[in-house]
């Protein structure tokens, strides 16, 4: 997998740079999980958190695989993903389920690097494409999404509680 820095507009004196999350990112993950579930207004995320994603990224069969930035031991965002199969494609596709950068640190090319790192594991999974979701009113999300070279498909999420 290959890793992205990219440049910032001012220099930080300690560098940062996307890399693989390891279990001992779990507090801070649940913690950017919070503020991103904060920042789409959504309910707040379960108070273990972070033991979930410890069995479902790091467990013996791993449901999901998860990037994180990196700036000296402070996580600034992190990208999230699971395989999922298309029925109309007959093939395997990644779900990219999140993408968050904490606020202080838009803007400074994390986004686009997390996407590409996510494009790149993707590919090594063999996937033929990624796809997510993102709320509609999210504009400069839209925005980075096509500037990225994505195609929005319009369709409206459904959620059925269990």
């Amino acid at each position: 997998m290959s890793v992205a820095t990219p440049a910032t507009p001012a220099i930080p004196a300690v560098p940062a740079a996307v890399r693989p999350a390891a279990p001992a990112d779990l507090p801070a993950i649940a913690r950017l999980c919070a503020a991103h579930a904060a920042f789409e207004g959504a309910g707040p995320v379960p108070a273990d958190l972070a033991s979930r994603l410890e069995r479902a990224l790091f467990g013996p069969n791993p449901r999901a695989w998860c990037l994180v930035v990196d700036r000296g031991g402070e996580l600034l965002g992190y990208a999230s993903w699971s395989r999922e199969f298309s029925t109309w494609q007959g093939a395997d596709h990644v779900h990219l389920d999140c993408l968050f950068v904490a606020e202080p640190h838009r803007r400074e090319g994390w986004g686009r690097a997390l996407l590409d790192a996510v494009k790149d594991a993707a590919e090594a999974q063999g996937a033929a494409e990624v796809q997510w979701q993102t709320p509609d009113w999210n504009t400069d999300a839209i925005r980075f999404y096509h500037r990225a070279g994505a195609l929005g498909r319009p369709k409206v999420r459904f959620s059925l509680p269990l």
